[in-house]
């Protein structure tokens, strides 16, 4: 994966995050389109259609994970075998998915960084404070809304997609970031998250991929073989 992919990335970050952070209200006017008038509010929010949408975008993001934790588990159980899927591979799928929607966004951000969600603030209806995304002192206590969790577990899918040949990897990782981004308008329409909640779940979700992606594959001094993988799960069942 080259740089373009990087710098393509940064810049959307440096202009969302320069917009949204100079003129915030865009957020809440990006909100409002999916926002009606009491007692309806962001009826997506509890719309039976919307929620079984929901609960379809986990079971693909867990399907897509699917190979990597069942070729790591087959692997512990008999170490001498082949891996069904290759070594650095698995580690890429597991270790960025753990990262960018576990640790990065629901462990770190949602918990640290007070911004309230569109449905909770007053210009929709709820007791809390608009704050800009770049603003971490808002009123919310935890699972807050920057940044968006759902979306960026969605757009982790970018993760498998780099790991396609040259001729498809432009492609997947288009297609990724377009599931991703619908996840994000799904969870924008039920009032979940801002529009900057999204653009950088994105953001880090790929800024992650990228960087463990170069670790494995792509720098020399960290560049590690599929073997060298299959080599340490099969000494760590051993012990």
């Amino acid at each position: 994966m080259n740089r373009t992919g990087l710098w393509i990335t940064l810049g959307i970050a440096a202009v969302v995050g320069v917009v949204f952070g100079v003129w915030p209200e865009l957020d809440l006017r990006l909100a409002a389109l999916f926002y009606e008038p009491p007692p309806r509010g962001f009826w997506r929010s509890y719309d039976p259609f919307y929620l079984r949408l929901r609960d379809a975008v986990t079971w693909v993001i867990a399907l897509v994970a699917l190979p990597a934790f069942v070729a790591l588990a087959v692997k512990l159980v008999r170490p001498g075998r082949p891996m069904l899927i290759p070594g650095r591979a698995m580690v890429l799928m597991i270790v960025t998915l753990a990262l960018a929607p576990g640790v990065i966004a629901n462990l770190i951000l949602k918990e640290h960084w007070g911004r309230p969600r569109p449905i909770d603030v007053a210009e929709f209806g709820g007791n809390e404070h608009f704050r800009a995304w770049w603003d971490p002192r808002g009123d919310c206590a935890k699972n807050c809304s920057f940044v968006a969790g759902e979306p960026s577990g969605a757009f982790w899918t970018m993760a498998p997609a780099f790991l396609l040949p040259p001729p498809w990897r432009a492609a997947a990782v288009a297609a990724a970031v377009t599931f991703g981004a619908a996840v994000g308008v799904l969870r924008m329409a039920a009032g979940a998250h801002f529009f900057s909640d999204v653009v950088f779940a994105g953001v880090f979700a790929f800024l992650t991929i990228w960087l463990m992606h170069g670790l494995l594959y792509r720098w020399r001094r960290t560049r590690i073989t599929d073997e060298d993988v299959e080599r340490v799960i099969a000494r760590i069942r051993r012990q």
